[in-house]
């Protein structure tokens, strides 16, 4: 099997001071996409940068310490992958570059898929970046169904994974009540996650794991973690082709090194 990991670090060099490199070294991923790295390549350690047996991606925001994404794909299990695309193809998300987004195609690997790493916005600053939110949803989903039309097996099974920063059901944070108005929970955010499901798409952990309480984020506010006061908002979603090759989903609470943890799967 092939295991499959997102990871929200909220700034890998903070991240990396609080053991990232040991539980990466530890655990061996086949695959992890993190998200908000908050950094360049140029700002890391080579050991972080590429470490051994790891092939790399990496998508920086233009703007210095804010946002963006990486990838590790180990090359003994995945072939490097045959594209990578760091765009939407859409001039409002792509331009100036906040590193959202990576598209990597491994059509080499012995289940070909498509992966979208995404660091998803967050809509609580204003209307104005919840407008933006809800387009970016829109403008991801036109991209990866335009992509299942090409109709081969990597287009077709699709892996999205990443801080979608948007809780869809009130059994996926603590206090959904008392959050129904604010941006994470808002109707309008829900009922995409709706619409993207009846797209074809799956919420691999809800698959797994039906009625069943997890949180992905806590915040650093008032013991939130160690009382699991939490939120599910990180996710990974596969296409309606590839849920057969979910053998397993996950999410591990119990890694430091941000106010996320790591979620994943594993196909074969």
């Amino acid at each position: 099997m092939v295991s499959l990991l997102s990871w929200n670090v909220n700034g890998i060099r903070s991240c990396l001071n609080k053991g990232f490199l040991d539980w990466f070294r530890a655990y061996s991923p086949d695959l992890l996409g993190i998200q908000e790295i908050k950094a360049t390549p140029e700002q890391l350690p080579a050991e972080v940068v590429e470490p051994e047996g790891y092939g790399t991606v990496w998508n920086p925001a233009e703007r210095a310490g804010y946002s963006g994404t990486a990838l590790f794909f180990r090359k003994e299990t995945l072939p490097e992958p045959s594209s990578v695309e760091t765009v939407l193809g859409s001039p409002r998300f792509d331009v100036p570059n906040e590193g959202r987004v990576i598209v990597a195609r491994f059509d080499r690997a012995e289940i070909p898929f498509t992966l979208y790493n995404i660091y998803y916005p967050n809509g609580q600053k204003d209307d104005d970046r919840l407008d933006y939110k809800m387009k970016f949803y829109d403008v991801f989903l036109e991209h990866a169904q335009k992509l299942a039309q090409k109709g081969d097996a990597a287009s077709r099974n699709q892996i999205i994974m990443g801080d979608v920063n948007t809780a869809h059901q009130p059994i996926d944070l603590k206090n959904p009540k008392e959050n129904e108005k604010y941006s994470g929970f808002l109707p309008i955010e829900r009922a995409w996650i709706d619409k993207f499901i009846a797209a074809g798409y799956h919420d691999t952990w809800r698959e797994k794991h039906p009625g069943e309480v997890g949180y992905s984020w806590w915040t650093y506010r008032m013991n939130a973690r160690a009382r699991n006061i939490g939120w599910r908002i990180d996710y990974v979603f596969v296409s309606e082709a590839l849920l057969p090759n979910v053998q397993e989903a996950f999410i591990l609470p119990d890694v430091p090194g941000s106010d996320h943890c790591p979620v994943g799967i594993r196909i074969g």
